[in-house]
């Protein structure tokens, strides 16, 4: 739960330190307006992927089921600054299947709490595995880091990816392939070949 009072108060010493009047017209209710909208884009703090990922329905066949280009938007730990691209998730189930926009608000339960895009990846790929049980799982995170973009290096347009898998895409490389002509994106393969 975001503790209104202190982020209030966080962000007046912010505006503060950086020599801004936080007594000024468009400044005065910013406080209130930030810890408002954390409210929003951590919400991931509260959530539990299980409670997505728990109701779940039997299947007559096993084939592979891919949800691609899940929009996320998520705030980099070590910067605060927000990272923000798509999710792309492949399962092989085991005699059950979860809706598909179970998948999605799996990956918002992650995105949305302070992250790294490596970690963001684990947590999804482990969270897949663990509640839905599939043979085997296999996420790609592929996203824009305004903390690279904006400031540092200043490199807008670049992309990093992250990738893990589990189970049998782990261990059968001919599934890893099947994943990417799923996907269909030449560059990626590319990049996983490097």
């Amino acid at each position: 739960m975001v503790d209104q009072t202190k982020v209030k108060e966080a962000v007046r010493l912010l505006l503060e330190g950086i020599g801004v009047d936080v007594n000024r017209e468009g400044l005065r209710e910013t406080p209130e307006r930030i810890a408002r909208m954390y409210e929003q884009i951590f919400a991931g703090m509260e959530e539990d992927a299980a409670a997505h990922l728990s109701k779940t329905f039997a299947v007559a066949s096993n084939e592979i089921v891919m949800v691609k280009d899940i929009t996320f938007y998520s705030i980099c730990e070590h910067h605060l600054m927000p990272f923000y691209g798509k999710a792309h998730i492949a399962y092989l189930p085991d005699g059950k299947v979860v809706g598909l926009s179970k998948l999605a608000r799996t990956v918002e339960v992650y995105a949305r709490r302070p992250q790294i895009q490596e970690q963001m990846t684990i947590q999804i790929v482990e969270a897949v595995m663990e509640h839905l049980k599939p043979q085997g799982v296999m996420v790609l995170l592929e996203a824009e880091h305004m903390c690279m973009t904006m400031r540092g290096v200043e490199k807008p347009g670049s992309r990093t990816v992250t990738m893990a898998s589990r189970g049998c895409f782990q261990e059968k490389p001919e599934l890893q392939e099947l994943f990417f002509r799923m996907l269909g994106d030449s560059k990626i393969q590319d990049q996983n070949n490097i």
